[in-house]
């Protein structure tokens, strides 16, 4: 539809380079999610019923499977046209938001929407937003482009990113690794840095109890991993609370470990 064609460059790097579905995904995404969530405190405030098929709660996540679902089976089935693809790219990032709202109650499944536990739906859709925002401005996964260069030398630079990909997800950085499949260097970043302590690769090569090499690792990896979150995790927290809102229910696993009210 060229909807930005005003815009200085959208023409050309943005419309001519099929990449308009992808920007009005995000649109459609972000506002749907904030959208959704503004709604969710509003009725957390006000005390509103949630809608119900006949004695069932209706979780919106059910909702954003649907619209995910058809929009996909139209698309990839019925070869639409291109303004119709532009609809279904708003449809599918609409489903999206309302799927990743719900995402830490999928995880948990258990109802943890308003509690510590679901601050991980915003960590999802952050995660979601910035992955496709990266999509916009990077020009092919992993950094390959294949233009004249020999085949073999095509697949190594793909091999080598898939790799660092994969070793900065085993070290714990989610988010990194996936900036990575976009941008190459930021899994570089990952892959050559510590990982987490509790991470896959920092339980199979970092030793908690050894005093070599291993051991240093793990006491360093322990250390920078306090350091963060002690700068971050209150920030982070606050950020997540004004975009999703405040926890008002305690953790299910809290709640299980409190006190027997009910006697024997």
């Amino acid at each position: 539809m060229n909807l930005f064609r005003l815009v200085p460059g959208y023409t050309d790097h943005v419309y001519e380079a099929g990449k308009e579905p992808l920007l009005l995904m995000l649109i459609a995404f972000l506002v749907a999610f904030l959208l959704t969530r503004a709604y969710t405190r509003i009725a957390r405030v006000r005390g509103w019923g949630s809608t119900h098929v006949g004695d069932v709660h209706m979780h919106h996540v059910v909702v954003g499977i649907l619209l995910m679902t058809a929009a996909g089976v139209i698309e990839f089935g019925f070869s639409p046209s291109e303004v119709f693809s532009e609809w279904l790219a708003i449809a599918f990032g609409v489903g999206a938001a309302l799927t990743l709202d719900e995402f830490a109650m999928v995880f948990h499944l258990d109802d943890v929407y308003w509690s510590p536990e679901g601050r991980s739906s915003v960590d999802a859709v952050v995660t979601a937003a910035v992955l496709l925002a990266l999509g916009l401005v990077a020009t092919a996964p992993f950094g390959a482009e294949r233009g004249k260069e020999p085949a073999a030398a095509f697949w190594l630079v793909v091999g080598v990113n898939v790799i660092l990909v994969l070793v900065t997800f085993l070290k714990g950085k989610l988010k990194l690794a996936l900036a990575g499949v976009v941008l190459p260097g930021l899994a570089l970043i990952g892959a050559v840095r510590l990982a987490k302590p509790g991470s896959w690769w920092g339980r199979r090569f970092y030793d908690a109890a050894g005093e070599g090499r291993r051991g240093r690792k793990h006491r360093r990896a322990v250390a920078r991993e306090a350091k963060r979150r002690e700068r971050w995790s209150g920030r982070q927290s606050g950020l997540y609370d004004l975009v999703g809102g405040a926890p008002s229910r305690p953790s299910p696993r809290e709640a299980s470990d409190g006190p027997d009210l009910d006697g024997p």
